[in-house]
C-alpha cells in the first residue's frame, strides 16, 4: 500500500514576537486527505493529524442459521417433562402414608403365611398324637360260586 506524503502544519493562534506574520494556508475540512483530523492539542493548539482508521472487519458475520429441529422439540418438551416429574414427587408424597400402610399390610400377610405353613403341620400333629390307639377296621367277605353275590361285613374295634 502506497501512502501519500501529506505536508501538516500547525495553526498559529497566537502571534508573538519572534513568531513572526501568518503564513499558514487555510485547509477547508472537505479538502482533508483521508485519516487526518484537525484535533486540539492540550496547549489549546489546534492542529492536523493522522487519526487511526477503523478498520472494516475482514470477514463478515456469517449468517444466522436456524435452530435444529431435534434442539427445538427439546427445548419445548424439556418443561412438560420436568412437569411431570413434579407432580410425580407431589403425587408420591400425598400418596406415602397409603404406600406405607400397603406395605405393612403386605409384610403382616407373608408373616401370616409363613406361620401358616409352619403352624398348621404342628396342629395336625397334636390332633393324630390326642387319640392313642387308632381305629382298627376289619372287613370280611364271603362269595359263594364262581358268579355268586359277594356279602360282607366291616368291623369297628
Amino acid at each position: 500500500m502506497h501512502e501519500t506524503p501529506y505536508e501538516i502544519t500547525t495553526l498559529n493562534s497566537h502571534p508573538g514576537p519572534g513568531n513572526g506574520p501568518r503564513h499558514d494556508a487555510v485547509i477547508l475540512p472537505a479538502d482533508l486527505p483521508p485519516g487526518v483530523q484537525v484535533v486540539t492539542l492540550p496547549g489549546g493548539i489546534r492542529t492536523l493529524a493522522y487519526t487511526q482508521p477503523t478498520t472494516p472487519n475482514a470477514h463478515p458475520a456469517p449468517p444466522a442459521r436456524p435452530i435444529p429441529t431435534w434442539a427445538r422439540t427439546t427445548a419445548l418438551l424439556t418443561p412438560t417433562i420436568g412437569g411431570g416429574i413434579a407432580a410425580a414427587g407431589a403425587g408420591l408424597s400425598y400418596a406415602a402414608p397409603g404406600l406405607i400402610a400397603m406395605t405393612h399390610a403386605l409384610w403382616a400377610t407373608a408373616a401370616l403365611i409363613a406361620a401358616g405353613t409352619i403352624a398348621v403341620p404342628v396342629i395336625r400333629g397334636t390332633a393324630r398324637r390326642r387319640t392313642a390307639n387308632p381305629a382298627h377296621i376289619t372287613q370280611n367277605i364271603t362269595a359263594t360260586g364262581m358268579f355268586g353275590r359277594a356279602n360282607g361285613t366291616i368291623n369297628h374295634h
